[in-house]
């Protein structure tokens, strides 16, 4: 089978019309037309139907869409470890909300140029998730917060940044006692299936404060806009800007200032792309994404 046919078939799905999956893949619509037949005709089934010009995929279409890109990105992979060449083809990359906001975007044009045949996918998400995905080779990478455990042979890691363990309060609020700020406001908690949040929680267990009154979320977003509406008060790490605009937030070292959350990139050594984590991890460094790019506590 002519990887090329499936390459049209994927591209008119995407696109939903030939004309358009012509104009992506440099051909006439009459050529992308003559591959769906030769296609379908060694399949043996309809993969498309045509009303008017959209074009979707029939249910044998359906059924083949996700293995064929799969077949897409082997045969990218292997022409790129026959030429020794690792730095071609996808790579799968997740990334924690913060890390999608404080990281990747300040390294991207620096990483596209350097590596203009690399086909990068962000997929976003907590990471607890991302670490097993990572683990069962359904990513090649990931940057998450550091495990609470050894890190596998199986997988390579990097610590990025170390990010402080801060109070988060309404900009008016007068008490600059952080374990006093805990034990007597509203607590909104930083989600303890989150390894970040398990940091947090224990630390309050460590203090001996229980909040009574308190509100649970896994988005610290939300947590800041919150403290800013004077909802309650939080125990968060200090994360890369940028944060929510217009906060009306203070933030509150706490006594222990080696109480961190670690972040970090993941990766699978038996991935196509492990050399290529390993050497693009200096552009992920905070260091080296721009100025004014540090947690900083005030």
């Amino acid at each position: 089978m002519d990887t090329r046919f499936l390459e049209s078939f994927i591209a008119i799905v995407e696109r939903g019309s030939i004309a358009d999956a012509a104009r992506h893949l440099g051909l006439t619509p009459a050529a992308v037309a003559q591959r769906i037949k030769a296609l379908e005709d060694e399949i043996r089934q309809p993969l498309l139907v045509r009303a008017g010009r959209s074009v979707t995929p029939t249910a044998a279409g359906l059924g083949i869409i996700e293995k064929s890109r799969q077949l897409i990105r082997g045969v990218e992979d292997l022409k790129a470890l026959a030429t020794h060449n690792e730095f071609a083809g996808e790579l799968k990359l997740g990334a924690i909300s913060t890390a999608l906001t404080g990281i990747l975007p300040f390294m991207l044009r620096k990483f596209l140029f350097d590596y203009p045949k690399i086909d990068l996918h962000v997929t976003p998400g907590q990471s607890t998730k991302l670490y097993h995905e990572v683990a069962e080779g359904q990513l090649d990478g990931a940057i998450i917060v550091e495990p609470p455990f050894s890190i596998p042979k199986t997988c390579g890691w990097k610590r990025l940044l170390s990010e402080p363990m801060v109070v988060l309060v309404s900009e008016d609020c007068t008490e600059t006692d952080p374990l006093k700020i805990l034990k007597k406001n509203m607590f909104l908690r930083y989600d303890r299936n989150q390894w970040g949040g398990r940091i947090a929680d224990a630390y309050l267990r460590e203090t001996r404060i229980f909040p009574t009154r308190q509100l649970e979320l896994d988005s610290l977003e939300a947590i800041a806009l919150m403290v800013s509406q004077k909802v309650g008060v939080s125990l968060v790490p200090d994360w890369l800007k940028p944060w929510p605009e217009g906060l009306r937030i203070r933030k509150i070292p706490l006594p222990d200032t080696m109480l961190q959350r670690h972040i970090g990139v993941l990766w699978l050594h038996a991935s196509t792309h492990a050399n290529l984590l390993r050497q693009i991890v200096p552009l992920l460094q905070p260091k080296n994404l721009s100025p004014d790019r540090h947690p900083v506590v005030s």
